[in-house]
């Protein structure tokens, strides 16, 4: 995280009637970092990125905006800029009109205007476009448009509400590459709402998972990933296997367990830990576990029979049963050795790091980061 604070957000809480959308919930987002809220529909992601905006006032709690209090103040003379979902382009003016439409009340030399809107359009790459009409537009161009009339008015911060939501898989993945790519150019604080697991994880610094208007966990994508906090997070961020496994003992900030078929394992506690009647869940992720193909060994590995399959071009996602589990297995591998052609039924084997299991505190949102 970066050494400087642009957001803080102390406590807040928002109600509406009985409903509580946002609890008790406080966070740092560092000044030029890329932040992302993800979380499924109804946690309270959007509720929280409009209210860093402006847009809602919440019931209790402060939010700062680069160390000034932001709760008085109206949307327009908060240091912010929001790109809706809609993107709300102005169907009645051209690219450059629309880009404008923000400066109009700064009343700016017309040479100076035209001058900030050739550099947003610059920076979105819709350069020499800025006589285009609205109706002209692909979606794509719409999405630089709406990212470029944000950006003419040089916020401290560009709040993004699933600005990406409306593209198909193609030019979606195409502008999470963009989105970044211009993130790191102009080097102010981005703050992503999204429910996409993969979005978030490729564009952010840092994610928020959020579930029932509280924070479960805030972490680097690869530590979010490979290291969640509960079995909620881990289900959310990607598949996982998850199994009951016996606790041994426990020697510091390590535990050793009897992961059932897949032996012993000793793994760092989590934040929240804690054995109920001496058992804990593990999860290991579907990647973590490999084919072993005719006289492969490994160190580490166990049998198992082939109970459902599904082609995806480059991989293969395979359902395993193992005897002594209560759930098949879920595992992808890779097409270069013919794993999309196994038969149901077929006997296999797997191999798996017991380094790769990670242990899960219980589902209790923190809320405090």
């Amino acid at each position: 995280m970066p050494d400087r604070a642009m957001i803080q957000i102390e406590n807040v809480s928002k109600f509406y009637g009985i409903y509580k959308a946002l609890d008790d919930i406080s966070l740092t987002i560092g000044e030029g970092e890329f932040f992302s809220l993800l979380g499924p529909s109804g946690c309270g992601k959007t509720t929280l990125l409009r209210s860093i905006a402006g847009f809602e006032t919440p019931t209790a709690g402060e939010i700062y905006i680069d160390g000034a209090p932001s709760l008085a103040l109206p949307p327009n003379r908060r240091p912010t800029n929001m790109v809706f979902q809609s993107y709300a382009i102005f169907p009645h003016l051209d690219v450059s009109e629309n880009v404008a439409y923000g400066l109009k009340r700064l009343r700016l030399p017309p040479e100076e205007e035209r001058k900030r809107v050739g550099d947003a359009l610059d920076q979105v790459r819709l350069s020499g476009l800025g006589q285009r009409k609205a109706h002209e537009l692909s979606g794509g161009q719409r999405q630089r448009v709406a990212l470029a009339r944000a950006l003419v008015m040089r916020p401290k911060v560009l709040l993004l509400d699933e600005p990406l939501s409306a593209l198909d898989k193609k030019l979606r993945e195409e502008m999470q590459v963009e989105l970044r790519s211009l993130q790191k150019a102009v080097g102010i604080t981005f703050v992503l709402v999204t429910h996409d697991q993969y979005e978030a994880l490729a564009l952010s610094d840092r994610i928020a998972v959020m579930f029932g208007g509280r924070i479960a966990q805030v972490a680097s994508p690869k530590e979010i990933y490979q290291r969640p906090r509960t079995r909620k997070v881990a289900d959310f961020l990607g598949g996982m296997n998850f199994l009951k496994a016996k606790v041994l003992g426990e020697q510091g900030n390590t535990v050793s367990l009897d992961a059932a078929r897949f032996g012993a394992v000793s793994l760092d506690k989590p934040h929240g830990f804690a054995a109920t009647d001496g058992h804990v869940t593990v999860g290991i992720r579907p990647e973590r576990l490999r084919l072993l193909w005719d006289d492969d060994r490994a160190p580490h590995e166990l049998t198992g029979r082939v109970e459902n399959r599904a082609y995806f071009g480059e991989v293969t996602h395979l359902t395993v049963g193992v005897d002594g589990l209560e759930e098949p297995l879920s595992m992808v591998e890779t097409n270069n050795y013919g794993a999309d052609d196994l038969p149901i039924g077929a006997e296999i084997r797997l191999a798996y790091d017991p380094d790769a299991f990670v242990l899960l505190a219980e589902d209790a949102p923190v809320s405090r980061v």
